[in-house]
Parts: structure tokens; C-alpha cells; sequence
């Protein structure tokens, strides 16, 4: 696999005080990665170094083999970070002509237009009467606009309605398909769930957990089984708590839950002590529920 970008045991100290920690990675061409994590947890630090908007206080980041400042490096780099500016007076239409005149080899204005998803009406409107959704439309426009090999968004689809996020991560799909290498943060760990082949979660500045969405619940997640709650529901979870592969069990709205490392090990261990359980679930476990585990220490939850 062609790496993309390197991270080699990177700290970041902010008035003596570590926002990136020793981390180490590496990014693959055509990949889309989400960076995850609470706020405060070093993501847009990580992401600002890549882009050599900020210099690591120890280790090093490069980008296609280069420094990130690398002037080979920008002409194939596009961001969108979490405040979209616009210039004022200048209309949507001018500011994409603008940028896209900057680059060598810039994306069709066709695609960067239906990339938008503006109307002809909003491509004539000067830029700062843009509402908030349609500003981070525009920002996408112009992270397109050099026809980059590398992506970063950070919380792209924070003030986009439901159409217009369907749209942007078809849009990134496609993108991935064509090989561009996408890296993106979101506090949305549904679509980080979807969409993201792998996920980078940070805590407090350090890596927490690496791997895929189903890799990450897989490891941390418990999951869980329900049955319908019978007439002697008491006595039913009582015997449940008997069997060693079951670490808890609770009742919520009818149905009896139970907790497991291994459903297929509970299941077996029910049958074969003849438990009379009825309409059998299995809940594989959510991405939001790794995160709660995997940033939790012994102050609480971050």
C-alpha cells in the first residue's frame, strides 16, 4: 500500500502542556479515516501538523515522502477546517473561479459545481449571505477546487441538513473510489461508523484505539442478547446471572437484556440449561458505546 502520510512519534506542547502525545501512524492511498476523540483530545492539533499549519515539538510528519510545507505537497492537498471564511463582495461563483486559478490542474467548475450542491441562484449571491450550511458547501467547492490526492475535513457537515450531508459523503465515497486519500473529524460517530474504513481515536492527546469501525467494537464493546421478559421475569434473570459467560443482566422496556464477551458462548450456555427465552436479539454493539469505554480512566469520562 502507497503511504500517503506519516506520523512519527509526533508531540505537539502548548505552554508546557502536551495536546499530541507520541503519536505514530500511517495513512494509506485511497483510504477514508475519521479522527475521533473528545474535545480537547489533540484531533485538530494532529490535523493542523499535517496540513503544516503548526510544526511538532518533537518527531516528525510528512506527507507523499515531503514536509507538508512542500510546495509539491499543497498543490496536491485540500482542507476544510471547522471555520469556513468567505471574502466579502465577491460572489460564490467568483471565489470558486478564484481558487480554482491558483492550481495547475484544477477540478472541473462543472463538478465543483454540482459538488456545492448550490443553485444557479446561490452561485450569483455574494459569498457573506450564504447561510451557515451553505458556506460549508462552498468550503467543500474549494477544498475540491485543485483537484487534490489528499482531503482533510474537520466536522465538514456540523449546519448541513440531512440532504446536504447524504450528499457530501456520496460525494466522499466517490472521491475514495478514485483513489484520493480522505481523513476527516466529527463528533457525528454515526457517520464516523458508515463511512470511515478505519478510525483513529484519540484521548488526551495519544492514540486510545486504531483499526476499523467493527475492529474497535469488536475488542471493546460488550455485547448483548434480549429475550422477551416472561411472567416469572424475576426468576428467569436470576438464573441467567448463574451462567459464566453472562456478565450482567438488566430489564428495559419488556425485554430481558443480558451482557456477554461471546453471544455465541451465552447462547449455548441458555439452550443447554433450558431457559425458557423467547424471541432471541443479538446487539452487536455501537461506535458510540466503544467511545464512551475506550475515553473513560479512573477520573471519569473525558
Amino acid at each position: 500500500m502507497e503511504t500517503v502520510i506519516a506520523m512519527n512519534v509526533v508531540s505537539k506542547v502548548f505552554k508546557g502542556k502536551k495536546a499530541v502525545d507520541n503519536i505514530s501512524f500511517k495513512i494509506y492511498k485511497g483510504s477514508i479515516t475519521a479522527i475521533l476523540g473528545p474535545n480537547g483530545a489533540g484531533k485538530t492539533t494532529a490535523i493542523l501538523m499535517m496540513l503544516g499549519l503548526l510544526e511538532p515539538t518533537e518527531g516528525s510528519v510528512t506527507i507523499f515522502g515531503q514536509h507538508p510545507k512542500d510546495k509539491s505537497v499543497r498543490e496536491k492537498t485540500g482542507s476544510m477546517l471547522q471555520e469556513v471564511s468567505v471574502m466579502d463582495r465577491l460572489k460564490v461563483k467568483e471565489i470558486i473561479s478564484l481558487i480554482s486559478s491558483y492550481y495547475q490542474y484544477p477540478m472541473d467548475q462543472k463538478l465543483l459545481v454540482e459538488a456545492t450542491g448550490l443553485d444557479p441562484a446561490d452561485l450569483n449571491r455574494y459569498a457573506e449571505k450564504l447561510s451557515g450550511g451553505q458556506k460549508r458547501s462552498l468550503g467543500f467547492a474549494l477544498a475540491l477546487a485543485g483537484d487534490p490526492e489528499l482531503l482533510f475535513f474537520d466536522e465538514p457537515t456540523v449546519g448541513l441538513d440531512i440532504t446536504a450531508r447524504r450528499r457530501f459523503w456520496e460525494k466522499v465515497r466517490g472521491l475514495a473510489e478514485q483513489g484520493k486519500t480522505i481523513l476527516f473529524t466529527t463528533h457525528y460517530l454515526p457517520e464516523a461508523e458508515d463511512i470511515a474504513d478505519r478510525i483513529l481515536l484519540f484521548n488526551r492527546g495519544s492514540l486510545a484505539a486504531d483499526g476499523s469501525p467493527d475492529e474497535i467494537k469488536a475488542r471493546i464493546v460488550k455485547r448483548s442478547l434480549s429475550f422477551l421478559q416472561p411472567a416469572d421475569g424475576l426468576d428467569l434473570q436470576q438464573k441467567l446471572l448463574t451462567l459464566p459467560s453472562i456478565d450482567g443482566c438488566y430489564y428495559k422496556d419488556g425485554r430481558i437484556f443480558v451482557t456477554t464477551e461471546d453471544t455465541d458462548e451465552a447462547l449455548r450456555d441458555i439452550f443447554t440449561a433450558g431457559l425458557p427465552v423467547k424471541d432471541v436479539r443479538i446487539d452487536q454493539g455501537r461506535l458510540d458505546e466503544a467511545f464512551e469505554q475506550l475515553t473513560m480512566n479512573q477520573e471519569g469520562a473525558v
